[in-house]
């Protein structure tokens, strides 16, 4: 599938669809407070056998269905995507029978050190590392007491030697953990290529029973780092990106903010997001998603086409802009971020 004979869809608010994440495991060797808390997903708790995981015929299927209708970015999440076996072989398919134009990962860099090469060999562009504190103690904490930041700086140092250049490091900021070590972060990476992205804490999920009072704004930290390095802003690449990027006036890098909680950015959001079982959300504060599979047992690649056509063009998802309009607890629960990624 070529751009040009792609089709163009956009949803009720005119939002075309460039932007995929496919979560291919739902399971992680964290247990991430804010994300998959132990309390509630102990050592035993059941996650989706692999029998019920799309396979990776169905992933190629999707994502060429995706194209299809636009998309030219791709996103592997997870649960820890890196535990799904084989991985680098999904990735290589993807490469030969796919016309993504980027293909990106997410991971908490645990076997970055080990599938480091194996990924880029296999034609992966970019890693994203989920990296929330340089403090082995905090890091500790933030993880569930699992892992270790001396492996998951190795592996970022892995990712670097087998040629994954500007690394982006996502630092999900929450007062009281972790605000205090923002500004250790930022001199540990200035002078390098890799460009650190503080995240506001979302309200992603029901099962981390999300506090406004633990939010620590982007212009609360933006202040505090300007204060010591000063910063300029940077125009957005494209329609839709994320992050309000700065530069170092001093020429040392590049730091993003991600602010979903202080300045909700819903007017731009191009992203679909697909759960390790095949189910269609069209935001990450969903409830519900649309289950793909029966598309995906027919033959007929233009009825999935059509049907993820038509679920995008019913699209209207903008709850960041609605958060402080909605009752405090909504009927029902939202889609935890450990079955569809970030």
């Amino acid at each position: 599938m070529t751009v040009e004979t792609a089709q163009t869809v956009t949803d009720r608010l005119g939002r075309p669809l460039r932007d995929l994440r496919l979560s291919v495991i739902d399971t992680c060797n964290f247990r991430c407070p804010y994300c998959m808390p132990e309390s509630e997903y102990p050592e035993h708790h059941d996650f989706l056998p692999a029998s019920e995981r799309l396979s990776f015929d169905d992933m190629i299927r999707l994502v060429q269905a995706f194209e299809s209708l636009g998309v030219r970015k791709l996103r592997i999440t997870g649960g820890e995507p890196l535990l799904r076996k084989h991985l680098p072989e999904l990735i290589g398919r993807l490469r030969r029978e796919t016309a993504i134009e980027d293909l990106a990962l997410t991971t908490n860099g645990l076997l970055l050190k080990r599938f480091a090469q194996p990924l880029k060999a296999a034609g992966l562009d970019r890693i994203t590392l989920s990296l929330d504190s340089l403090d082995p103690a905090i890091f500790q904490r933030m993880t569930g007491g699992r892992g270790s930041l001396e492996q998951v700086l190795e592996g970022l140092d892995a990712a670097v030697a087998a040629g994954f250049d500007a690394i982006k490091i996502n630092v999900m900021v929450q007062r009281g953990v972790n605000d205090a070590g923002v500004l250790q972060m930022v001199e540990h990476f200035r002078h390098t290529p890799h460009v650190l992205r503080f995240i506001e804490y979302m309200d992603v999920g029901t099962e981390n029973h999300w506090q406004a009072a633990q939010v620590v704004p982007a212009r609360e930290l933006l202040d505090r780092i300007a204060a010591r390095w000063p910063l300029q802003a940077v125009e957005e690449h494209y329609r839709g990106e994320v992050a309000k990027r700065y530069q170092f006036e001093d020429g040392a890098g590049e730091i993003g903010f991600i602010t979903s909680i202080s300045a909700p950015f819903c007017g731009d959001c191009t992203r679909a997001r697909i759960s390790t079982d095949g189910r269609l959300f069209t935001c990450l504060f969903a409830q519900q998603g649309k289950d793909l599979r029966p598309w995906l047992r027919q033959t007929d690649a233009a009825a999935l086409r059509q049907a993820i056509a038509q679920l995008w063009q019913q699209r209207g998802d903008r709850y960041s802009e609605l958060r402080e309009r909605l009752p405090e607890r909504l009927p029902g629960k939202k889609i935890e971020m450990y079955q569809i990624g970030g």
